[in-house]
């Protein structure tokens, strides 16, 4: 990717957001009751080996990690103090004050030539109801020059084991309109299933009317799905900014929507037959 084209970071729903069943707002379609605290903690084994470095220096390596998924936050790994390069660790004297997890100390990362300002975090007398956290080590994922899982590099997150994504090639017809005016009309999209977002319709190429967009600047990065180009309306009357998307370079999981364009649905018309 370009580096003049700015980035965002897409954020998809987990356990933990939206209406995942441990979020602020769990669905009311379950035969059960959750009790005890609002904000909910849940303590899990992430699967696979992942390593960060720092100034090209590897800070971390780890097969041991966990996610704490934490009511509407993204899933956070932490790792066992073994598997952290201590020694690339500074102590600081900034604190943060977690009602649900106690005092966090945090440290400094000089490597490679590089520092990170309290880079990395560790509850190291956590409160009850989290005393798991003790002698594991979190760092911000910004904070890292790389991030891998096993050996492919990962960007915008690690994947919540939870989440899925699945693309299928579909019958339906699809219409898209903006204000009246026809921007894509097929019989041969694909849908695309992710969890906890609506299903979005990705149309061919071929059957969008390219002369009505542009391709803009903006990118966002889904780490199931790639890295997003966005196109804008540019037809005639009121532009309208980054209204359709689309993944040159998916991931396996979107494979087949590779290179279709998916437009916003709040912002526009979509007809489906």
């Amino acid at each position: 990717m370009a580096d003049r084209f700015p980035v965002r970071k897409a954020f998809p729903m987990t356990l933990t957001l939206s209406h995942g069943p441990l979020s602020a707002a769990p669905p009311p379609t379950v035969n059960y009751r959750l009790t005890g605290p609002a904000h909910r903690l849940f303590w899990h084994p992430f699967p696979r080996r992942v390593r960060a470095l720092v100034g090209g220096e590897t800070v971390l390596d780890t097969r041991n990690g966990r996610l704490l998924h934490e009511t509407g936050l993204l899933p956070q790994l932490y790792v066992p103090a073994d598997d952290v390069r201590t020694h690339l660790l500074r102590p600081s004297d900034h604190t943060t004050e977690c009602p649900f997890k106690g005092q966090a100390a945090y440290w400094s990362v000089d490597a490679g030539g590089r520092r990170v300002p309290n880079g990395v975090w560790a509850y190291p007398e956590p409160i009850a109801g989290a005393e798991w956290l003790a002698g594991w080590y979190a760092l911000y994922w910004a904070a890292a020059d790389a991030w891998f899982d096993e050996e492919e590099e990962v960007h915008g997150h690690l994947r919540d084991p939870y989440h899925r994504v699945d693309a299928r090639r579909s019958g339906s017809t699809v219409r898209v309109l903006l204000d009246g005016t026809t921007l894509a009309e097929t019989a041969r999209p694909v849908l695309l299933s992710e969890t906890g977002l609506p299903n979005r319709w990705y149309v061919p190429p071929e059957d969008v009317r390219r002369d009505l967009l542009a391709e803009s600047a903006t990118r966002t990065v889904c780490p199931y799905k790639g890295t997003a180009h966005y196109w804008s309306f540019t037809g005639g009357g009121e532009p309208v900014a980054d209204v359709a998307w689309s993944y040159p370079e998916p991931l396996e999981e979107a494979t087949r929507a590779g290179g279709f364009l998916c437009f916003d649905h709040e912002r526009i018309t979509t007809e489906v037959g």
